[in-house]
């Protein structure tokens, strides 16, 4: 009887919530003619507007300054040839990434999860973006025809220590941790600051060991140590996947990895309206005018360790990558470990520089002062055939592609991994297969391999891995087909789920900007979450489309949190 009255009590609070959304519903047929109108009536004014001699400075080569690039372009009829992109690295797309030979293997940092009714700005934009495999499609078009081809349905999210996959139906809450998940999901931000999951929970120490827990850590990268800003902001963002999280249906598969999926497609875009691109090139320093407001007035260029200064004109906009959350990332190999990285992120540098001159601006030391708390390692298996990917398949049930993170709940290290549908990459050779895996902890001891996980060599990574499957007897065998393990140390990969205060990230749009914006995972959007795709694109749709003062629509947060079918679904799946 207990339980029953609990989720009465909870789905009765639920639905309160979503009263003043549900009364809402009468649907204005002229809506969507008025909204036509008024783009129609904006592409006007801005064809109307004359950009001679304005330019367009972008600082950072990843998907926020490329998607705001293409923004400017497509709403704001701003000319291509004068936009300008800087990006320290020889190759564009920031955490975008995706590369590799077949000679010396294939590497992921990570993989960006996209979920198709979660994405609102994302998937607007790149139904502007043609397909490179088929100009008459749009990207979006194409990433969802692949992924509804290929659907999602996880069947071994947990391995234990004995090598079973474990029964998650059931998240495995008590009473008590249902109703605080409950509490933190509808306490007010403010009451928030620097509070870390581990201090909600911290009279609920069972809370991390539930299925739930495994589960939503590894899909999402969080740590007990993590923001409960993040944690709260994700709960009410993905409520939907919260019901599905045992199998991650939700999950929506690009055909390729997110660059040669994403990146190569905007890319394209952008240098066919003349966008410039100036690659291994470090913007070091931004200055702005005197007096109160925030202008930009020049910033400082290092390119092949020469310094020039760029002076912005008036009506020049500059728009920042604040921060990198793979910014310092190190590769290593089959037989060497991920050097130990330069703890002086280019991007979080840049941006302690730029809070130091105008209030506003926000504050990088919560996300850019702890490596030990925000670094995890993932590693890149590149194989000859498919033998290995054959004898996941048969643990698993499931074949590359449908299924998604496989997590070793025992695992010193927290490993998880993913095998994507085959190729992975655009140049990948038929008779060679690749998967992905990660580790959450990488100063704890392997179980196995009897090293912290950061001083591992891609082959002991495997090995570990192997070892965790229960195919150590195989070993040797398998090894013989491996062209490469790269490992990849990323120590800032989590800095965006730190702790912080309200006032620690800045506006897209600070305070008493004319023409200077911040893009990234590192900015402040109300109700939105970061370390996604949507996050860096809404920044640069809101950074654009505010500095240029375009009246058009920028698709809101879906507010699934407050629609009662979904609550409902829920709280069933709570108590489960």
């Amino acid at each position: 009887m207990k339980k029953k009255n609990g989720f009465r009590k909870v789905l009765t609070l639920g639905a309160a919530a979503a009263a003043g959304v549900a009364a809402k519903k009468t649907y204005d047929y002229s809506k969507k003619q008025k909204q036509v109108m008024a783009i129609k009536a904006t592409d006007r004014e801005m064809e109307n507007r004359s950009y001679e001699g304005r330019n367009a400075y972008f600082v950072g080569g990843g998907l926020a300054s490329m998607a705001g690039a293409a923004y400017l372009i497509r709403d704001c009829k701003f000319p291509g040839e004068q936009i300008t992109i800087y990006e320290g690295m020889s190759i564009l797309g920031g955490s975008n990434d995706g590369i590799g030979t077949p000679e010396g293997g294939f590497v992921c940092r990570g993989g960006r999860m996209l979920n198709e009714e979660t994405y609102e700005n994302f998937w607007e934009l790149f139904k502007s973006i043609p397909s490179l495999n088929n100009p008459d499609r749009s990207v979006t078009e194409e990433i969802l025809s692949f992924d509804h081809a290929h659907p999602t349905h996880a069947k071994a999210r947990l391995v234990d220590k004995d090598g079973n996959i474990l029964n998650v139906k059931s998240m495995g809450f008590t009473q008590e941790e249902r109703m605080s998940l409950l509490k933190l999901i509808n306490t007010s931000e403010e009451k928030l600051d620097d509070i870390t999951i581990e201090q909600w929970f911290a009279e609920m120490p069972h809370f991390f060991t539930t299925n739930f827990w495994y589960m939503w850590q590894t899909t999402f990268a969080f740590q007990t140590w993590s923001s409960a800003f993040e944690f709260r902001r994700y709960m009410r963002r993905m409520i939907l996947e919260f019901s599905r999280i045992e199998t991650l249906e939700g999950v929506t598969r690009s055909p390729l990895n997110q660059y040669d999926s994403i990146i190569r497609p905007l890319e394209v875009y952008l240098r066919s309206h003349g966008v410039v691109f100036v690659e291994n090139c470090e913007v070091v320093d931004i200055d702005f005018a005197d007096g109160a407001g925030i202008t930009a007035k020049s910033f400082t260029l290092n390119q092949n360790g020469q310094e020039k200064i760029v002076e912005l004109g008036e009506g020049d906009l500059c728009i920042m990558t604040n921060a990198c959350m793979t910014d310092s990332a190190t590769l290593g190999s089959l037989n060497a470990a991920a050097p130990e990285a330069v703890l002086k992120p280019l991007s979080g540098e840049l941006w302690s520089k730029v809070a130091a001159k105008k209030p506003g601006l926000g504050n990088p030391d919560p996300f850019f002062g702890n490596a030990h708390e925000t670094n995890w390692e993932s590693f890149t298996v590149t194989s000859k055939g498919s033998k290995l990917l054959k004898m996941i398949e048969d643990f698993s049930g499931n074949i590359p592609g449908s299924g998604a993170l496989m997590t070793f709940k025992d695992s010193s290290w927290r490993m998880s991994i993913v095998v994507a549908a085959q190729p992975h990459f655009i140049n990948q050779p038929m008779d060679q297969t690749i998967f992905w895996g990660y580790g959450l902890y990488t100063d704890q001891v392997g179980d196995y391999v009897k090293k912290p996980m950061k001083d591992c060599t891609g082959k002991e990574m495997l090995t570990e891995l192997l070892y965790h499957l229960h195919m150590e007897d195989h070993l040797d065998e398998i090894m013989e087909d491996v062209v490469n393990v790269i490992p990849c140390m990323m120590p800032y990969v989590d800095a965006q789920f730190q702790p912080r205060k309200m006032t620690d990230r800045p506006y897209v749009v600070p305070e008493g900007s004319t023409n200077f914006a911040m893009i990234s995972q590192f900015v402040e959007i109300p109700d939105d979450m970061v370390f996604t795709e949507e996050y860096s694109v809404r920044a640069a749709r809101i950074a654009v489309y505010t500095l240029m003062k375009n009246e058009r629509s920028i698709c809101p947060v879906t507010p699934y949190v407050k629609d009662p079918k979904v609550l409902a679904k829920a709280v069933h799946t709570s108590y489960r």
